[in-house]
């Protein structure tokens, strides 16, 4: 029988081949831990190093000045002003026994805050921390308040041995200057605290943006912000692992932004913006004989437009907003406010995005394209009260009839039964609910002039406009058809139809079909077509130029801020109209008589027509379930102006004497007697050079005045101002050097 022990030497075997493979597995440990050893110190050493050393390196950042906003004579319309910042250093409270409790509470006594209050603005932002807090760096220097006096600056600079880590210091804030009351809000735009997202997607660019920053959120501030950014600033400071700074690493001074030059004209704009203004104003007073009601004026604009390069020259936009209502932040009030219903939006462009049936003013093109189809200028056609197409009835304004005329003269009059009866032919010709092969000379001439698309001008938001062609109808029947089709079925047995079911009956079947009705709305401009003002301003400016379509542009010139660098914006051509010269001759003559002789001709009594010949085209557009859309399209040698009104009446009714005093006062047109004195005229033709630059940088024109100093440090735009008080704290700030921050767009740094 045998013994249940195992054997000595069996043991002692599998003892020997355990201790061997732990052995080999120590082994193999110890070479690994070696060679990741060796990976880290010897062939990654360097970088490790350098990155070590970079723990021990912390940035401070200084914002870079914003460059200014100048209208085409240097006068600013967005530059700086100096505000007094106090700040406090988080560094240095943290050196203090209590952490700088007692100073920051002896701060606020001096503010006139609650100690709460200071000591929530210097705690760092994490995602349990309410606001206020600070999202910066720690190691950047935290402002309490931009709107300090200086009393209040004064008595901490004096007293440091009671502030320390506190500074005061005048720092440059954003301003709209609103030079000749300008307001200009839609065309300036804002700017706005940038976003967490912005931040990452900009680290790899040349210009990466900081949290503090603010950029461009709407307006030439978006539009040109990477030039008028500039470069930050920064500090480097070596710091020991518990945070304390033991010395400075290197300093890369700020880059000012780069100053825009614009074609804005700040004295033409405030003639533009206030004449606008006035005629709603006089709408509103005026009683509309179809609404029983006097005229809303709820909304308009105007553009003033060089003819020979697009360029704009004033461009309003009402209502409107204070610019500055964004500088240090809006208040929840305040955006609400901005963006009510009630308040119409004044945050639109109306200029750009104001979209509107264009009525008569469209007619140029009517014009254009029934020519090119082979109608005769000057033939005879039936100026009619009405015409009668399929089963409805198609009106002539107050039912005038004028027998029958030739183009130029349905220009003049704004003959609406000449263009409907051209219209329906053509609609016939091209194969009427039936098309094979249609030439749509109407549609084809609209796109040719730009229409249907955006203009590119220099500002963020512009939309299309739209053309109501064949591929236009057929889209909007493919988005509307199940509806349309569902009501049609639900409420084909009804005895009485709402017009909403009568539409949906009448296009469910083949509401992409171009009608008779259609072609002969879309010839005087109304039905489905939209227009903006700045496609009917480039429009007529290349009516009056010759044909050439130019891209509207606002900025003129990019200028560094030591005015050494100057990067002009060429006048871009972007087409040219469809119209020969003898047609653009033809249109010229008759848009000149509808000031003489036409529908204009009761605004522009003792115009001085021989000297300053005028052309004009009034609009009065229709919109269902509101009243009538004003426009008035004209054009001098030089100039265009398009001006229109929202529920403000006929074209010329509501806008033809403001249009007529703009140019009045661009020309130095005498109001009473029609003398023309060039000298009195604020731009009696366009400026074509750019203002003087010097090292310094863009000095301002003598006829402007400069602000006075203490306007300059005010704690805001018209808020309390404190009498030589700015002097006198910058002086002890900045030694020497007060008047650079003070006057003009040169900045202390």
């Amino acid at each position: 029988m045998m013994s249940g022990n195992i054997p000595e030497t069996g043991r002692n075997t599998r003892i020997t081949i355990r201790l061997v493979i732990l052995q080999i597995l120590v082994v193999s440990l110890l070479l690994t831990l070696g060679g990741r050893l060796w990976f880290l110190q010897i062939r990654n050493g360097q970088q490790y190093d350098q990155k070590a050393a970079n723990n021990h390196i912390q940035q401070v950042v200084t914002p870079a000045v914003r460059g200014s906003i100048l209208d085409d004579r240097g006068v600013p319309l967005a530059d700086n002003e100096t505000k007094l910042v106090v700040s406090a250093s988080r560094t240095d409270l943290l050196k203090q026994a209590d952490d700088g409790t007692a100073v920051l509470a002896r701060l606020a006594g001096v503010l006139g805050m609650q100690p709460q209050e200071v000591s929530d603005k210097v705690r760092l932002c994490d995602a349990k921390t309410p606001k206020p807090c600070w999202n910066g760096s720690p190691y950047q220097p935290i402002p309490i308040t931009d709107s300090a006096t200086t009393q209040q600056a004064l008595q901490i600079m004096e007293r440091r041995e009671d502030f320390p880590g506190i500074t005061a210091e005048p720092t440059a804030v954003r301003r709209y200057a609103a030079p000749y009351k300008v307001n200009a809000a839609q065309v300036l735009g804002y700017l706005g605290p940038v976003t967490d997202d912005e931040v990452s997607a900009s680290e790899k660019t040349s210009t990466p943006l900081l949290r503090s920053d603010q950029i461009g959120r709407s307006g030439l501030e978006s539009v040109y912000d990477k030039q008028m950014r500039g470069t930050a600033g920064v500090t480097r400071y070596e710091v020991d692992n518990l945070g304390r700074v033991i010395g400075k690493a290197g300093d890369t001074p700020a880059q000012p932004g780069s100053n825009l030059v614009t074609s804005i004209d700040a004295r033409v704009q405030a003639v533009t913006e206030k004449e606008l203004n006035d005629a709603m104003v006089t709408a509103r007073k005026t009683f509309d004989t179809v609404s029983g009601k006097n005229y809303k004026a709820d909304s308009g604009a105007a553009v003033v437009m060089d003819n020979r390069t697009g360029r704009i020259i004033a461009m309003a936009s009402l209502p409107t907003y204070d610019p500055n209502e964004w500088v240090g932040g809006i208040s929840a009030k305040a955006y609400a406010s901005l963006t009510d219903k009630k308040s119409d939006y004044p945050l639109l462009n109306r200029a750009i995005q104001g979209q509107s049936a264009p009525g008569s003013t469209f007619k140029v093109i009517s014009t254009t394209a029934a020519i090119n189809a082979g109608y005769p200028p000057d033939g005879n056609y039936p100026c009619t009260s009405s015409m009668t197409i399929g089963d409805h009835t198609f009106k002539n304004f107050q039912n005038e009839n004028f027998g029958d005329i030739s183009l130029g003269r349905a220009l003049e009059v704004s003959c609406d039964t000449v263009f409907y009866g051209v219209a329906y032919n053509e609609w016939k010709k091209d194969g009427g609910t039936h098309p094979k092969h249609p030439k749509d000379w109407f549609f084809k001439t609209a796109h040719q002039f730009g229409l249907g698309a955006k203009t590119g001008v220099d500002l963020p938001g512009e939309v299309t406009g739209r053309v109501p062609d064949r591929a236009w109808k057929q889209s909007f029947y493919d988005a509307n058809k199940n509806y349309w089709c569902s009501q049609a079925a639900a409420h084909k047995n009804d005895a009485v139809k709402s017009q909403d079911v009568q539409i949906s009956i009448e296009n469910c079947p083949d509401g992409y079909v171009v009608r008779a009705g259609d072609s002969a709305n879309y010839a005087i401009g109304q039905g489905d077509t939209l227009v903006t003002p700045v496609q009917m301003a480039r429009v007529y400016a290349a009516l009056a130029n010759g044909g050439t379509l130019y891209q509207p542009t606002i900025a003129k010139a990019v200028v560094s801020a030591d005015g050494r660098t100057v990067t002009p914006i060429k006048p871009k051509v972007t087409g040219k109209l469809p119209d020969s010269k003898a047609t653009l001759k033809y249109i010229d003559k008759a848009l000149a008589g509808v000031v003489t002789e036409g529908t204009a001709d009761w605004k522009f009594g003792g115009w001085p027509q021989d000297k300053i010949k005028l052309h004009a085209k009034t609009g009065t557009a229709e919109v269902e379930g509101k009243q009538t859309t004003s426009w008035f399209d004209t054009y001098t040698k030089d100039y265009t102006i398009v001006m229109t009104i929202s529920q403000g009446g006929t074209g010329s009714g509501a806008s033809g004497e403001a249009v007529r005093r703009i140019y009045e006062a661009m020309y130095g047109i005498q109001k009473d007697t029609a003398k023309i004195d060039p000298k009195k005229g604020i731009m009696p033709q366009p400026v074509t050079a750019l203002p003087k630059i010097s090292a310094d940088g863009i000095a301002t024109p003598a006829s402007y005045t400069v602000p006075p100093a203490d306007d300059l440090v005010a704690p805001a735009p018209g808020g309390p101002h404190t009498a030589g008080g700015a002097a006198q704290v910058l002086a002890a700030l900045a030694p020497g050097r007060p008047e650079k921050l003070l006057l003009g767009r040169r900045y202390w740094s």
